[in-house]
């Protein structure tokens, strides 16, 4: 695969420290590129709607909270259809991959990408390509319709099948330049990003008249700038029935202690919103926050506190944490991922280990790992919404030139962002943050740092920039960091 430093990514500027980060467009390469008027023109859906075409000159601020003297800094290109469009309803040849793990709400994004291109441009031809990046030269395709694709939102999972890895630039490219395809379709987090943006540069060397959006994908809501990726609001709210469990099983027994597992390899945001939103969680555990096991302040200590307050506890660990406290592992999964320990089965048994050998407080312990569950159920009724709009904004970005994108909320607006903008680096929860606070406030359990450790983080995360409205989980502009 080839280097994504290959990306250009357009600035413009204008006064008071105005900064468009704005998305490539095919006449970027291509000259003389016919134009014809929007369909939408004459669609009865669009007709009772005051302003339905964008003004070319709409942008989102990055920064939703400023100071009257700061710059108006970065924004993006505000996402939604345009009066003239670059593609002939006609000519339209679209695929549509899905890449990486499972996430709920992969079927609704496939069900209304083609929906969005037959019912608003009357696009009949889309390509799904079956599992993942290598199915471009390797798999077979489908036809999908509005018919074929109807009810797929009500199941789990992706009818197109996914994979890892497979991502050979040449042979993708080639497939795509053979069957005629002129809009790619990518579904997928970092890494397939990443693998999207390496396509659209090979594209535009061959001089292709090929729009190449992306959509991002991570359960984990590890995807920068964005306020949140599709599958989240699903993942906290299923991830309640396993601490709900949990949280039975630990009350039910003399010194119970239930732990539950969630998403997180990097990002604790799952965990984070799960405990928040639970009200049953006495200890959360994420990768952004170290913890010990032994000693004063350590989590040994506390569970005896909590067990001698309370009787029983629940304990929730996202898959990431702790990581450092486990024997060091460097094999890598198809992706490039580095496989993680479970560290739910370890941490249970050093609870475990620790209670049998001091003898003084009997306890009785269950672990869930409701992981598989969580990424495999259909997306609820918030995320399908999500998945309407940044299905249909990838389409109106398509159809009207836009290429090397994909399609977010930034201050629950929907805009079209750079590749690299969301593949540069991974969002995670800042310790040093007010959410982190209410976390350990509403579970008052210990942050496990001492005052020269939180000193060393907040130089780490470097001086705030600016000052944000936290509840809407926007990132730092400076750090791309959730502050």
């Amino acid at each position: 695969m080839g280097s994504q430093s290959d990306y250009q990514m357009k600035v413009v500027t204008g006064e008071y420290g105005y900064v468009l980060q704005d998305v490539p467009h095919l006449t970027d390469y291509i000259a003389d590129l016919p134009t014809y008027p929007n369909p939408l023109r004459s669609n009865p859906a669009y007709s009772v709607v005051k302003q339905y075409f964008v003004d070319m000159d709409d942008s989102v601020p990055q920064k939703i909270v400023v100071h009257k003297d700061t710059p108006r800094g970065i924004h993006f290109r505000r996402a939604g259809p345009r009066q003239k469009v670059y593609f002939a309803s006609e000519e339209v040849h679209a695929c549509i991959v899905t890449c990486g793990g499972l996430c709920p709400g992969l079927n609704t994004v496939i069900r209304e990408i083609v929906h969005s291109l037959d019912y608003m441009y009357g696009v009949d031809k889309v390509l799904g390509i079956e599992g993942g990046y290598r199915g471009f030269y390797s798999k077979n395709t489908i036809t999908l319709t509005p018919k074929v694709v109807n009810d797929i939102h009500k199941r789990g999972g992706t009818i197109l099948g996914t994979s890892r890895g497979g991502h050979d630039t040449m042979k993708i490219v080639d497939s795509i330049q053979d069957r005629g395809i002129n809009q790619v379709y990518i579904i997928g987090g970092d890494g397939t990003q990443k693998g999207a943006a390496v396509i659209y540069e090979e594209i535009r060397k061959r001089g292709l008249k090929v729009a190449v959006a992306g959509i991002p994908k991570t359960i984990d809501n590890d995807i920068p700038v964005i306020d949140r990726s599709f599958g989240f609001d699903t993942a906290v709210e299923e991830a309640q029935r396993a601490i709900n469990a949990a949280h039975v099983e630990a009350e039910s027994a003399e010194n119970g202690i239930g732990v539950v597992k969630l998403m997180g390899r990097y990002s604790g945001f799952i965990a984070m919103y799960a405990t928040l939103a639970s009200r049953d969680v006495d200890c959360c555990l994420i990768p952004e926050s170290p913890f010990y096991l032994e000693g004063q302040g350590g989590l040994f200590e506390y569970i005896e506190k909590r067990l001698k307050e309370n009787g029983h506890m629940v304990i929730v660990i996202a898959e990431g944490a702790g990581q450092e406290l486990l024997a060091a592992n460097h094999e890598q999964d198809a992706s490039g991922n580095k496989l993680l320990q479970d560290v739910g089965l370890w941490i249970s048994q050093s609870i475990k280990e620790h209670f049998s050998k001091q003898g003084k407080i009997p306890i009785t312990l269950k672990y869930i790992d409701p992981t598989y569950m969580i990424r495999a159920i259909p997306s609820n009724a918030s995320d399908n919404v999500y998945c309407t709009l940044l299905a249909q904004s990838v389409v109106h970005g398509a159809m009207a030139g836009y290429t090397g994108f994909t399609s977010g909320l930034v201050n629950g607006r929907q805009t079209f962002i750079p590749f690299n903008r969301i593949t540069e680096v991974q969002n995670k929860v800042v310790i040093t943050d007010r959410m982190w606070a209410r976390l350990l406030s509403s579970t008052n359990q210990p942050s496990f740092l001492g005052a020269k450790e939180i000193d060393e983080v907040k130089k780490e995360e470097g001086p705030p920039t600016q000052l944000l409205d936290d509840s809407t989980g926007n990132t730092d502009t400076s750090t791309n960091k959730r502050t």
